[in-house]
């Protein structure tokens, strides 16, 4: 594919900062940090699991609107702010990934935009 194309998740951070949820340029597919919000209801589960299963319903739901599938994933970064949730939200990626097995990097931060976001997961994938 030639050309760039916008995606957007309805999320209201998308519109006030700047950002597009993914955006589609020559063959690949970039996700933007996605947090674990419902952005339909802007709804945020409390445990950085269940964040983590809402970032990759997230981000299976916009590959499919750019024409890919998490199953094309090449890359992934995970940001988690406490060390102690770790495991819960690798727990969550590794079911998600398991025979995907992108190059992927986590990285323990101190915060993230809103101190209820405990999980950020960006990703990359190519277009079939």
């Amino acid at each position: 594919m030639s050309g760039r194309r916008l995606i957007s998740s309805g999320s209201p951070f998308e519109a006030a900062y700047g950002y597009s949820r993914a955006v589609v340029q020559d063959g690949f597919v970039f996700v933007a940090g996605t947090t674990g919000y419902d952005y339909a209801t802007m709804a945020l589960p409390d445990s950085a699991g269940e964040q983590a299963e809402a970032c990759w319903r997230t981000i299976a739901a916009v590959l499919a609107d750019a024409g890919t599938s998490l199953t094309q994933i090449v890359r992934a970064t995970y940001y988690v702010t406490d060390r102690a949730e770790v495991e819960a939200v690798l727990a969550v990626c590794g079911r998600v990934l398991a025979y995907i097995r992108p190059a992927a990097t986590i990285v323990i931060v101190a915060g993230l935009l809103r101190p209820e976001m405990k999980v950020e997961i960006e990703v990359t994938a190519k277009r079939p």
